[in-house]
């Protein structure tokens, strides 16, 4: 609104330069564009991102599937992990080596981890697998992916707004330094005849 006010102001100031009214309008144009195009803008690559995300999570849950193994043994100790695929906040994560059948019946067998409290040798886990039956990682959810979306969008706008105040100073910077050349050149022309009685007369 400062910008609004100060176009309306300087319109009818018969002090008013001609680079007074530029820049209070393009104070205005950068408001507007900071108000308007910077959240659309965030808007349209959240919910592009979105929609990619959604696809990749369809895409993962078809090739990817749970599958019940039996833990051979254990191969690291228990340790916390965060996984970044879903949101739920750190588990407790177990490297074993486990035994399972692929879809086709061959014997399969790798180093998985589990979230499983129960990871005794000989004990049931259930692992990702791909169409292939061989270990995969934990398919991405949708309440992930929806996070994911909301910071591109945020970022994006962040972005957007920081490129216009970059371009609006860019722009007052040179037309304040194209002001002060004009002075300096009107000084110039008026500089020998500064202070001579009846000059110009």
């Amino acid at each position: 609104m400062r910008a609004m006010a100060g176009v309306l102001r300087w319109r009818r100031n018969p002090l008013c330069r001609a680079t007074d009214r530029r820049e209070a309008w393009l104070a205005l144009t950068a408001f507007l564009l900071l108000v308007l195009a910077a959240p659309a803008l965030g808007w349209f690559c959240g919910s592009r991102t979105d929609g990619a995300l959604q696809a990749s999570v369809r895409a993962q849950r078809a090739e990817r599937h749970l599958t019940t193994a039996v833990v051979v043994r254990r191969v690291a100790a228990p340790r916390s992990a965060t996984d970044p695929e879903v949101s739920t906040g750190g588990i407790t994560q177990t490297a074993v080596l486990a035994r399972w059948h692929a879809p086709d019946g061959a014997a399969r067998s790798a180093v998985v981890s589990t979230g499983s409290r129960d990871a005794k040798p000989g004990a049931k886990v259930r692992v990702w697998t791909d169409l292939d039956g061989g270990p995969a990682l934990r398919p991405m959810d949708a309440p992930t992916a929806h996070t994911h979306a909301a910071l591109a969008g945020f970022g994006a706008a962040m972005l957007a707004a920081l490129l216009i105040e970059c371009g609006r100073r860019l722009i007052v910077r040179r037309m304040t330094r194209r002001r002060y050349e004009q002075l300096d050149r009107a000084w110039a022309e008026a500089g020998s005849d500064w202070g001579r009685t009846g000059t110009g007369s």
